[in-house]
């Protein structure tokens, strides 16, 4: 049996746990941007509202990432360029497809069908490589799967599968494929922060260019900058929930293994639902909308616990062979 030895695993694990919990903030945040843009440009439909809730923040990432490196910004091997520009269209790929099976599925059974990656990942390298990665992988998964449905509240009764369920389940493929691709062995020697920044400017040209296509008209793509709302919320996506979260992932989720990865990242649901304690209410205070405090529940409890219990187990027990993607 091969090991991989991680010098700087539990380093990593923390900044893991933060990257998730940026992550988290993100969902009162977006939830709170979308209120805004029905309020300042109501006729511009959701597709647009999702595009330039996106778009924004990458395009604003990239800018500032371009300032900080501004004499090097440009300097990158090829295989920089081709790692950043890989997980740019797998993340994007991932929102989008995320994004409009929402509009076909309940919240609940996205937020299940998403976390699936958590089983694909390990369930894809223990094909790839002919290696079983062991109990406490396989125990884990289902306890990720277990946790994440209880937390989302999923319904098997009600479960169907339609449009909005193929496409969250396909946008949990290209999630696993840009969590397997920070852990390709080709690109070991790549500097994040190179990679980070052609993930970013890659997702901004995207959403950008879709979101000018969903535009009724130009001055709908003004519109937005004027609020201070609108520019606050999206400064906090800006700077924790991608500069932050993408930063912090790039540079750490190499030093562990990518099926740890992939559990570790389910934590995003328990974070999500922690802010949403306390976030919507600071919003509405501030923007002068609607947008309720959630409150404590047992599936909160419940499925945290057992999302955690599962980390636990991959954290203390690591499996004897470490599965990694090898190029």
């Amino acid at each position: 049996m091969n090991t991989v030895e991680y010098p700087q695993r539990k380093q990593a694990v923390i900044m893991l746990l933060l990257t998730n919990l940026f992550w988290g903030v993100s969902f009162p945040v977006v939830k709170a941007l979308g209120l805004v843009h029905a309020d300042i440009v109501p006729a511009a439909g959701t597709w647009f509202a999702t595009f330039y809730c996106i778009a924004p923040r990458f395009v604003l990432a990239t800018l500032v990432l371009m300032a900080v490196q501004y004499r090097s910004f440009w300097r990158m091997t090829k295989a920089e360029w081709q790692q950043g520009a890989l997980i740019g269209l797998f993340s994007a790929a991932g929102m989008l497809l995320q994004n409009d099976g929402l509009q076909f599925t309940e919240a609940s059974t996205s937020a299940f069908l998403t976390q699936f990656y958590a089983i694909l990942i390990p369930l894809t390298l223990a094909i790839w490589q002919r290696r079983n990665p062991g109990a406490s992988v396989w125990w884990s998964c289902l306890l990720v799967l277990a946790g994440v449905a209880i937390l989302g509240r999923f319904d098997w009764q009600s479960f169907s599968f339609g449009r909005g369920e193929t496409e969250t389940l396909v946008c949990s493929v290209f999630f696993m494929g840009q969590i397997m691709c920070l852990g390709w062995k080709r690109f070991a020697g790549n500097r994040p922060e190179k990679i980070t920044f052609v993930m970013f400017a890659t997702q901004a040209l995207i959403f950008s260019s879709l979101a000018a296509v969903a535009a009724p008209d130009a001055t709908t793509l003004l519109v937005p900058w004027q609020s201070e709302v609108w520019l606050g919320l999206t400064l906090i996506l800006t700077l924790f929930c991608t500069i932050g979260s993408f930063t912090l992932m790039n540079t750490w989720q190499p030093r562990i293994s990518t099926t740890e990865a992939g559990l570790l990242y389910c934590f995003e649901p328990i974070f999500a639902s922690i802010m949403a304690l306390m976030l919507p209410a600071w919003f509405s205070r501030w923007a002068g909308f609607d947008y309720p405090n959630e409150t404590v529940t047992w599936t909160l409890l419940i499925g945290g616990a057992l999302i955690t219990a599962a980390n636990l187990i991959i954290l203390l027990r690591p499996p004897r062979v470490t599965l990694s993607v090898a190029n």
